[in-house]
């Protein structure tokens, strides 16, 4: 594969984040409960461009981070964010995130490629062995998502939050670099 395509997929693109122009829209989506709810098990808080700013500013110069800003290949907008996270490099591992930013964005299959070229970046360029991602159990819309880029269920924390009143467990997934192209090839084959 070149490298132009090395970041593209079928419906986005994945960029470095640019703190000067990104941190204002990504500020926007905290006003968003439900983006803040399904991103983090923090209660929900909305922050300032400065905060985003200065996040992206330290995660950009993490040697174990690797943040991008996903951008749609229709419109070149800013729709959300994934990184990976080195969790360690002797055995080559590392933990994913992902979010999308606007409601009207998330259920039109912007996350599953952003998820696919994260893992093609992962598996091809970082080299990696293994991705993990934990996510809650109430967000059915991520979990399948991420069961099409090729994650599978490793187990799950029943309870471990409380969204409602309401028990949630915590799921954690992972891909093997093996397993990914397995499915690559069975997928080119089709």
């Amino acid at each position: 594969m070149d490298d132009d395509n090395l970041l593209r997929g079928q419906l986005v693109y994945l960029a470095a984040q640019d703190p000067d122009s990104d941190a204002a829209i990504v500020a926007s989506w905290s006003h968003d409960s439900e983006f803040l709810r399904l991103l983090s098990s923090d209660p929900a808080r909305m922050r300032m461009a400065q905060y985003w700013k200065d996040s992206m500013a330290q995660a950009a110069g993490s040697p174990n981070g690797f943040p991008f800003a996903i951008h749609t290949l229709e419109q070149d907008r800013l729709i959300g964010f994934v990184a990976l996270w080195i969790l360690s490099w002797p055995s080559a591992e590392a933990i994913v995130a992902i979010g999308l930013g606007q409601a009207a964005d998330r259920g039109r299959g912007y996350g599953t490629d952003a998820m696919r070229v994260a893992l093609r970046y992962a598996f091809e360029e970082v080299n990696l062995e293994r991705v993990t991602l934990q996510a809650f159990g109430h967000n059915a819309r991520a979990l399948r998502a991420y069961e099409k880029a090729g994650f599978v269920l490793e187990g799950q924390e029943p309870e471990w939050l409380r969204r409602d009143g309401q028990p949630q467990a915590h799921v954690n997934m992972g891909i093997l670099r093996a397993d990914w192209q397995r499915a690559l090839a069975a997928a080119r084959s089709d």
